[in-house]
């Protein structure tokens, strides 16, 4: 085996690391090298379904754009999608097999570490150079026993380390040279160098800070990255990075921001329509009554989130825009809200028993052990138009609006709508990526498409931020600092 690794870890979450991930895949592939992403340890409920019908992570079905190659589930074996506060489905190379406690998660990582190692095996098969990112932070000593996302794979799988800081944060000196004085010895050992991320201004200001970290920790810099401004266009992997409002478009769309709010790239390619306003709104605050469309959203715990919908009065928002004339499109877990029940006789979500839901659509869920992961090629109902999107969900909904679907996938109806229209839902992510499906639906709701390509936006953003980084990171010596894998193939 002649791939090597290079791994990304932070001083602490959201530092971006999955962007640098994707900007050095890019950057690789464009060298010629053979490159692929690898995240041992992921907790996201922002999934992206492999062609093999498995989940990973959103961020790295991005990074495997970047590197020009289909998303595999040897790219994210461990994925952790978070139900509740206190617990996670765990999704093991591809397939749900359990939840956890979050309590309990500690003494069973270790267990997963075998699955993570086979898998990096897997990919280096394929792969010149694999790139590594980290989860979290290292720095978190009371996650070291038994870890996999960050230094214990980087140990087991004896990778090089690259720990990249946020200075838009401040205090990047105390993080990264903190970090060092909290770690064990043999895991410093492992940290190859460091880069600056997110830096705003004339860098050369930083200069003598810079310096500082070199001498402090006697770590190499690879760099200070720049704030990239065109960071907005690609998707985001977690909530937090979600704003409230992108774009200045006359149509107006507003989405409620759930707890557990899942797949929310779904939104993207309408938010990067010139004719598109999106309102991203967060708890405590209505939703605005300027609305022409609200959107919700998938969910990981559609009972729990139709709760907490509840609980920021947006049902009565909901109520209040449909007698202003207004549209509602429920996606996924937003669809088995719509409906009039959603039962979860096995406490799938939770504690067994039943929800009522707003109402809107005359349809019923129950909820069912078996998920479905699948792509697919549909058609939509009202404007004809083709298009290929994604299944990603547990439970079924079936009722009288059915007989009105939103969409047919073969000969079979998909999703449902109400008599006048005006509410719809379906299970299908990734439809708005479908630059034709797009422009036609937007249309049909009474918006103005840019006929953009939002494929191209995304490859074209992934080419700039390549560029970026070249200009400003010593992206040759990062590579260099890149060790042979010698793990056993499988």
């Amino acid at each position: 085996m002649t791939a090597r690794a290079i791994m990304i870890q932070g001083t602490g979450s959201n530092v971006g690391k999955s962007m640098l991930v994707a900007g050095l895949c890019r950057a690789a592939l464009r060298r010629g090298i053979s490159v692929a992403p690898f995240k041992p340890q992921n907790m996201s409920n922002n999934a992206a379904v492999t062609e093999d019908g498995g989940e990973i992570g959103r961020a790295q079905a991005l990074q495997a754009l970047a590197c020009g190659r289909a998303p595999s589930v040897h790219m994210n074996p461990v994925l952790l999608k978070p139900e509740s506060d206190t617990g996670s489905q765990v999704v093991i190379q591809g397939r749900a097999v359990s939840r956890i406690a979050a309590r309990d998660f500690g003494a069973a990582r270790g267990a997963l570490l075998a699955p993570v190692l086979d898998s990096f095996a897997r990919l280096a098969q394929s792969a010149d150079l694999i790139i590594v990112e980290g989860a979290g932070s290292p720095a978190e000593t009371n996650l070291r026993r038994g870890d996999i996302a960050n230094m214990g794979f980087a140990r087991a799988a004896r990778v090089p380390v690259v720990l990249a800081g946020d200075i838009d944060r401040g205090g990047v000196i105390a993080q990264i040279v903190g970090t060092q004085v909290v770690l064990d010895p043999e895991d410093a050992a492992m940290v190859a160098g460091f880069v600056i991320n997110k830096f705003r201004g004339d860098v050369s200001l930083f200069d003598a800070g810079y310096a500082d970290i070199e001498t402090r920790t006697g770590w190499r810099g690879f760099g200070v990255l720049p704030w990239f401004r065109d960071a907005h266009l690609l998707p985001a992997e977690d909530a937090v990075d979600l704003t409230r409002a992108k774009g200045d478009g006359a149509f107006h769309i507003v989405c409620p921001m759930l707890s557990r709010i899942a797949n929310f790239d779904d939104l993207d390619p309408l938010a990067a329509e010139p004719g598109v306003r999106l309102t991203m709104v967060p708890p405590g605050r209505p939703l605005p009554g300027d609305a022409d469309l609200v959107i919700l959203p998938g969910t990981k715990s559609t009972r729990g989130d139709l709760d907490f919908l509840r609980a920021q009065g947006w049902d009565i928002d909901i109520a209040a825009h449909l007698r202003r004339g207004g549209r509602v499109l429920g996606l996924c877990g937003g669809y088995q809200m719509l409906g009039q029940r959603i039962n979860d006789p096995a406490g799938l979500e939770g504690a067994p028993g039943s929800t009522p839901g707003l109402g809107l659509l005359d349809v019923e869920t129950e909820m069912a052990a078996d998920k479905t992961l699948t792509r697919v090629s549909a058609r939509h109902e009202g404007t004809g138009t083709d298009f290929n999107g994604y299944e990603i969900h547990i439970g079924r909904t079936n009722g009288p609006d059915c007989a009105r679907p939103f969409a047919r996938i073969g000969g079979s109806a998909e999703g449902a709508q109400s008599p006048d229209g005006q509410v719809m839902g379906s299970y299908l992510h990734g439809l708005f990526s479908d630059d034709g499906f797009r422009a036609a639906w937007l249309a049909q709701q009474g918006a103005a498409s840019g006929a953009t390509s939002y494929g191209k936006t995304i490859e074209d953003t992934l080419d700039a931020l390549a560029d970026h980084m070249e200009r400003h990171l010593d992206v040759s010596a990062l590579f260099d600092a890149a060790a042979l894998i010698a793990l056993p193939q499988t």
